[in-house]
């Protein structure tokens, strides 16, 4: 796993803003390291926000985690792996795939792990704004 990113890019429900009980997991193993953006989009599927990998220059908002320990790196995204299910049924479509992606922060970039919504999107709202914290507090 050296040849791998050592970091985290969460975008939805593992944000500290969310106090997720998963970001209580989170936390134990990676330490946040800074906001920072990912070429994305967000869209809201009613039940749930969701992001996808996007070529043009649209941004999603996030945070990026550095793992803690480096021995545990592959036995904490295992779980992480879990959470979003990314193992699913044999046969049946995951809804979330990880991927290796750009985070762009304080004027640097770094590879790091993203999980990407898996599933088609076309019914879903564009959140324009990219940032999932900031939409549900326009929302209320």
């Amino acid at each position: 796993m050296n040849n791998y990113p050592q970091r985290l890019f969460v975008y939805s429900s593992l944000r500290s803003g969310f106090q997720h009980p998963a970001y209580a997991y989170i936390s134990k193993y990676f330490m946040l390291e800074s906001e920072a953006q990912v070429k994305g989009k967000l869209f809201d599927l009613g039940n749930n926000i969701v992001g996808v990998p996007a070529d043009e220059n649209v941004f999603i908002k996030g945070e990026l985690y550095l793992i803690k320990n480096l021995d545990e790196f592959s036995w904490a995204l295992a779980q992480l792996d879990d959470y979003e299910g990314i193992n699913g049924e044999e046969g049946e479509t995951p809804l979330y795939i990880r991927n290796i992606t750009t985070a762009y922060f304080n004027h640097h970039q770094e590879e790091a792990w993203v999980y990407w919504f898996n599933q088609p999107v076309t019914n879903g709202k564009l959140i324009e704004s990219g940032d999932l914290l900031a939409y549900l507090l326009e929302k209320k």
